[in-house]
């Protein structure tokens, strides 16, 4: 302190509790670094995330269950003194070990109990022996619960980076040039204007300046900046480290926590608070401390939420474009007439009686709010938004490849899992019995006749789950079909009036009911089966697991909503020759303003209801019932008051927080949501609105689980997202055929065009609706399906009329399909395959337009390539200079040597000659 306050040193970096010094050169010393801690940081840097010498930092840590001997109190713990072992004892037998991890001598294990210690044992011996440094902990405020910290040193950080071909920054750095003109101008007036919505997260330093990096490499050691080996690997590099170091062991049902940084507050102060919902992700800052794989999840979830913006507001506009001109549509006009006088046939059998059109006009005019011209403007949009979406996270990927040192970075080839292993084993054993050899074969595989029983099962399971998804389907027709007839027997005339409404709605919740469980039992199933496959690495387990469980959860999700648009009032028959179920129940028909209504109610609930129910309810509510669960198992409130005051160390508090299960359920529930805002976006515009307000709550509530309700995970490395990109680009295309068929078959749109252009005398809309509708002779009635009440309103009726396109029964050919329902339909067919060849056209089209490399970083890739080589270069050059001068050296000590050595012989030679005269 007073060289800095005399001059004589300058202070490089102050970051409590961190000082970074540098000395001039005159002192012989570089930069250096000191640490301090208070008395109470020196308790927790003994006791937390160091060693118990308050040097070695916890890399990872590994928990256990400890069993409660009963005979040492608590202070009394005998475990703690004898935990760490010294460093040239690896080697040496572990019984001594184990019976202390058995406890006392004398107390008796069950063999299960047993077999876990010493398998513990086993596994900590084989990390010692990898150079790993373990401390352990039983003395904890947690009762049977011990804990394991390891620390990596750095010859093991190094010998693993190097193995890991990570990336790191060496000392050479340079200047990230900006683009200069209008565009340039312009994007920085944009930065400034979004600057308030930034987080507030200290750059280390200036945004255009990057160190130039490398792959690591023990023997170019010098050419990375090891000023500071202790934070060189920052803390989630460090256990990511440690855990691919022990994961070749089968460490078995071992608990891991990964080591706690610094930077958690600041996540929990910047992302993880709904305060701050407005602002930009701190996405640098969560790649840095969970990983890339998990950074670029959230990096994803932000750009497809940002892309939600535009999407919204063009929903919103076809939607008020639909209210506004609600009472300038032709069609419900005519059906709200008051003067309108249709009489219309019952739409059941024998409770239901004739109804008027004009009762309809509620329906009518709220169908036109989602099913009027500017939908199918909408549609094109979200389909063209949709490959907008996909090539600018493309773009978005590789400019954070690029930042976060990814280029060029190859997936590394996994491990084979336990099981397949273990599988593998048995295949050989079997074969070894049958050939009575001794010798096991190490290059057995499981092939395709090994996994065809599982892949059979999978077949047969994955289609009964189908088919259990079309079983409740069809339970609910019937539910609604047979509601509908009980209503209608109602004396209530407000229940006999609403009965349309509560029958859809009642419904729609039952189907959200039942969509939630299956979720999680289709979930279960998927897992099961794909375990039953014995995949050989995780990557293949994750993207099997993947795939299965998409299906059957887009089967469950969409099942309901595909019947409503493409098969309700499709396959009813007509009046007098009706299609029934079981022979009693006569399937349902469609309102007249169609079935796009329902349609709609049926996407908003399920979608409504599993945004709010299953991915915020359940995602926040379950992890806190599990770490309540598990706060009870563990005894923690039997404590007595001031015991359960007592701080915790950061890893016993995690120790409640629920296991990090992997990113599948966070991609998934985004995932179905994409499907919802884009396949049937025709009859429902209002989808990306909803979809952008789940998701700005959703982006705060998983980074809110991630930092305070599941333990840290282990950071993984990820170039890309996977077979999710796949995914995604399939269900973009099943979306633009989805459309097309709702706009065709669902909607009025083909019809009313039909009608204008081909038939309306005026080519207007009227008479629009009396040209949908048929005739039929009420006496043509099936003997027990006519009415029970002919004359409910009032008048005895002979002519009732039904939608469809069919001869009048006065015609040579009565109740015979009409030609204009071969006229509409040739319509709907071209209009399907012209709108899918012209949007995927226009598709592939934004697909070749937008680049997927950024050119200012491809320009920069280029320019890194470039320094390398110059680095390189400079360093043979260097190093050719320096055996060059030390060969120059050699010679010139040869020389004088040699020279020293001939004039020594010439003076003993001239010596020599002298005294041989002498002696003359």
């Amino acid at each position: 302190i007073a060289a800095i306050v005399s001059g004589d040193v300058t202070v490089h970096e102050f970051n409590a509790p961190k000082l970074q010094i540098f000395f001039p050169a005159k002192t012989g010393r570089k930069l250096q670094s000191f640490t301090w801690f208070s008395q109470a940081e020196n308790i927790h840097c003994q006791h937390g995330l160091y060693f118990q010498d308050g040097q070695r930092r916890v890399d990872y840590v590994l928990t256990y269950p400890v069993k409660n001997r009963g005979i040492h109190s608590r202070g009394e713990h005998p475990r703690h003194h004898q935990a760490q072992r010294p460093k040239d004892s690896s080697s040496l037998p572990s019984s001594p070990v184990a019976d202390v991890e058995l406890g006392c001598l004398g107390e008796t294990f069950n063999g299960q109990e047993d077999h876990k210690a010493f398998r513990r044992e086993e596994f900590e011996g084989k990390l010692r022996d990898t150079g790993l440094e373990l401390e352990k902990d039983e003395d904890t405020k947690i009762p049977g619960v011990g804990f394991v910290k390891i620390h990596a040193p750095w010859t093991i950080l190094c010998r693993e980076a190097e193995f890991m071909k990570l990336k790191m920054p060496t000392k050479r750095v340079y200047e990230v040039k900006q683009s200069t003109g209008v565009m340039e101008k312009i994007s920085s007036l944009v930065s400034k204007v979004l600057e308030p919505l930034h987080p507030h997260v200290e750059e280390h330093q200036p945004k255009n300046i990057k160190h130039l990096s490398h792959t690591f490499s023990r023997e170019k050691q010098h050419l990375f900046d090891l000023s500071d080996k202790d934070y060189f690997f920052d803390s989630k590099t460090r256990s990511s480290i440690v855990s691919s170091t022990g994961s070749c062991l089968h460490c078995g049902d071992i608990n891991e926590e990964s080591a706690e940084s610094n930077d958690r507050k600041l996540l929990y102060e910047e992302w993880a608070n709904y305060s701050v919902f407005y602002k930009y992700q701190p996405i640098g800052l969560v790649r840095k401390y969970f990983g890339e794989k998990i950074g670029l999840y959230f990096a994803w979830l932000g750009l497809y939420t940002q892309m939600l913006i535009p999407a919204s507001l063009v929903g919103v506009i076809v939607f008020l474009y639909g209210c506004a001109t609600v009472d300038d549509n032709i069609p419900s006009m005519e059906i709200c007439h008051p003067r309108n006088n249709i009489t219309m046939c019952p739409l059941c059998d024998r409770v239901c009686s004739y109804w008027k059109l004009s009762t309809a006009c509620g329906t009518a005019r709220a169908s036109h709010l989602f099913d009027n011209p500017a939908t199918v403007f909408f549609s094109i949009f979200m389909a063209l938004w949709a490959a907008m979406f996909m090539e600018h996270w493309k773009r978005r990927q590789m400019r954070l490849n690029y930042e976060w040192d990814l280029t060029g970075f190859e997936d590394e080839e996994d491990h084979p899992r336990a099981e397949y292993e273990f599988r593998v084993m048995q295949k050989s054993l079997s074969k070894d019995q049958k050939s009575q050899h001794k010798v096991i074969t190490c290059r057995s595989v499981l092939n395709y006749q090994d996994r065809l029983p599982a892949y059979m099962t999978n077949i047969v399971m994955m289609l009964l789950m189908i088919g259990v998804t079309f079983a409740i389907v069809f339970g609910v027709i019937l539910y609604r079909i047979s509601t509908k007839a009980a209503l209608h027997m109602s004396s209530n005339p407000t229940t006999r009036n609403h009965v349309q409404l509560t029958v859809k709605t009642t419904a729609a919740i039952i189907n959200l009911v039942v969509i939630l469980i299956l979720d999680e039992v289709y979930g279960a199933v998927a897992r099961w089966l794909t375990v039953l496959e014995v995949p050989k690495t995780d990557k293949s387990f994750e993207e099997r697991l993947i795939f299965k469980t998409f299906i059957l959860k887009f089967f469950n999700a969409f099942t309901p909503i595909i019947y409503i648009a493409f098969f309700r009032g499709r396959l009813v028959g007509r009046p007098g020759s009706y299609l029934y179920v079981f022979e009693s129940y006569r399937m349902e028909e469609c309102a007249h303003g169609g079935c796009l209504m329902e349609l709609c109610i049926q996407l908003s609930i399920t979608m409504l209801g599993k945004q709010l129910i299953q991915n915020n309810l359940f995602e926040i509510g379950i992890p806190k019932l599990k770490k309540l669960i598990r706060y009870i198992r563990s005894k923690q409130g039997a404590f007595q008051e001031e015991e359960r005051q007592k701080k915790l160390q950061r890893y016993e508090a995690d120790h409640f927080l629920e296991p990090f299960a992997g990113l599948t359920p966070e991609y998934m529930e985004m995932i179905i949501q994409f499907g919802f805002v884009t396949l049937f976006v025709a009859s429902f515009p209002l989808a990306p609105l909803f979809a952008l307000l789940n998701n700005i709550i959703e982006i705060r509530l998983d980074a809110k689980k991630f930092v305070t309700e599941l333990r840290r995970p282990v950071a993984a490395r990820a170039k890309d997202i996977g077979i999710w990109y796949n995914i995604l680009r399939g269900v973009a295309k099943v979306a633009v055929i989805i459309n097309a068929f709702v706009i065709s078959f669902t909607s009025d749109f083909i019809p009313r065009m039909v009608y204008q252009y081909m038939y309306s005398p005026d080519g207007s809309m009227h008479g629009f609706v009396n040209h949908t509708l048929s005739y039929f002779n009420v006496s043509h009635f099936q003997e027990g399906k006519e009415t029970m009440d002919p004359l409910q309103l009032g008048y005895p009726v002979e002519i009732c009329r039904y939608k469809d396109y069919r001869e009048p029964p006065w015609s040579t050919t009565p109740y015979e399909i009409s030609k204009e329902f071969w006229a509409v339909l040739a319509v709907r067919l071209a209009f399907v395959i012209v709108f899918q060849n012209v949007v995927m056209l226009m598709s592939d089209v934004v697909d070749w337009l937008i680049p997927d490399i950024p050119k200012d970083i491809s320009l920069q890739i280029h320019k890194e390539k470039i320094l390398l080589v110059d680095l390189f270069m400079k360093e043979e050059q260097g190093k050719v200079h320096i055996l060059e001068s030390r060969t120059s050296a050699v010679g010139k000590e040869n020389c004088s040597s040699g020279n020293n050595n001939n004039s020594t012989m010439a003076h003993q030679r001239s010596g020599l000659h002298t005294n041989s005269t002498n002696s003359f």
